[in-house]
């Protein structure tokens, strides 16, 4: 078992898939909550507002550079481990990846700069405007990735012309209810994380007594009030998923059905238990985010979200309810997938590098090792500025030496 080159390339990639969507999830979730605080801010004129969204945007910047790294690992290995899969399937499934990319990822890093660059350079309309760039690129860049993951699932759009697959249908591959539903699924739990973490940070600094300009109290409301229209929709996409999972996918099929059923029966292994696993878990998470949405509600109807510190204590461990749902769906959705990496098309044996086990073994023992203490630094340095508030934050102002004192609160 432990000389099997498939199972350390499965491993790993499953271990480094998780760590990443994780940051993925933190990235698309407070997106948009701070688009929408620099919005306010901008309209309002207030110094105090974009005080916040400094301190917001100090945490997302920490998240994003760790999403990129290992965002850029997952493609390597993809490359490295996975060359079956490349050779036959590779001039379809890298397109959407390539567009990703090239068209999303590096305009999103551009304007990102600029928005990090550009305190006090830009005009206030302008500077707003990146950050409503980089939002829309993020989400974008999501979608293309999850049409590539969609193809695997469903693969649509292509034929098989001398053992190599070529897209014919462009808009097929694009529209595929694979790749529609699981962004539709992904862009609203992903707003349980940001709805949450806002959250959870602000119920922090609330049970300190420390809310300089009552950002904290506008974070706590904000961040629920994102949860709560977000927690119905995660699971209608999610559900609507359903009922692809017994379509065949007929695309360019070179396999018969009783080769296709040989196939399943010897070759699903452990995962229908470890997706069930999953499902399970994501299912729970979800329950027990609803059950706190709609005690969050209850207690803002009777005023106490400023003053009750066992609800902010509660609040405070909320963001690990989406965070393991995220990741759990995602084992549930691509464990459901084998023992097939293209679905009736392509098994993930086949689709492995042929390489020795000690070298597999090799490969996971580095990649993963270097992700977790990448992740873990992460994280404590995401932890520790949001624990500092928005004076500590990377995006905060240097103060003015020359002021008497120096004020926290930049003028914007």
């Amino acid at each position: 078992m432990f000389d099997d080159p498939l199972m350390w390339a499965r491993l790993q990639f499953a271990l480094t898939a998780g760590i990443h969507y994780m940051f993925v999830a933190f990235t698309l979730g407070m997106a948009p909550m701070i688009l929408g605080a620099q919005l306010g801010a901008t309209l309002r004129g207030d110094a105090a507002r974009m005080a916040a969204v400094r301190f917001w945007g100090g945490l997302y910047v920490v998240n994003y550079g760790m999403g990129v790294l290992s965002g850029l690992v997952m493609e390597l290995q993809l490359a490295l481990n996975w060359s079956g899969l490349n050779d036959v399937f590779g001039h379809v499934f890298s397109a959407p990846l390539a567009i990703e990319t090239v068209a999303a990822f590096f305009v999103e890093s551009t304007f990102l700069g600029l928005w990090i660059f550009g305190w006090d350079r830009m005009n206030r309309w302008a500077h707003l405007a990146a950050f409503g760039v980089v939002t829309l690129t993020a989400y974008l860049s999501a979608f293309w990735v999850l049409v590539s993951n969609g193809f695997l699932k469903n693969p649509v759009g292509f034929e098989m012309r001398g053992g190599v697959a070529v897209l014919t249908d462009p808009a097929a591959l694009v529209a595929n209810p694979s790749a529609l539903l699981a962004f539709g699924h992904v862009a609203s739990s992903t707003l349980l994380v940001g709805g949450l973490v806002t959250a959870a940070v602000s119920a922090y600094h609330l049970r300190r007594g420390d809310d300089p300009d009552g950002m904290f109290g506008r974070g706590v409301r904000r961040g629920l009030l994102v949860t709560a229209l977000a927690v119905m929709p995660t699971p209608a996409f999610g559900g609507t998923q359903y009922a692809l999972r017994g379509a065949p996918a007929t695309s360019g099929q070179t396999l018969d059905e009783a080769e296709i059923e040989r196939i399943e029966a010897a070759g699903a292994g452990a995962a229908p238990v470890l997706a069930d696993i999953g499902n399970a878990v994501m299912t729970l998470s979800w329950l027990l985010v609803l059950l706190l949405t709609s005690v969050s509600l209850l207690v803002w109807l009777l005023r106490g979200l400023d003053r009750w510190r066992w609800f902010h204590a509660l609040l405070v461990f909320a963001p690990v309810l989406p965070l393991a749902a995220s990741v759990a769906g995602w084992l549930y959705r691509e464990l459901g997938r084998q023992p097939w990496a293209v679905r009736h098309h392509m098994t993930t044996a086949d689709a492995v590098t042929e390489m020795s086990g000690g070298m597999a073994a090799t490969s996971f023992f580095l990649f993963t090792g270097a992700f977790a203490v990448l992740a873990c630094v992460t994280w404590w340095l995401i932890a520790r500025f949001a624990r500092r508030g928005p004076e500590g934050g990377p995006l905060a102002p240097a103060p003015d030496p020359g002021a008497e004192p120096a004020s926290p609160i930049h003028t914007y």
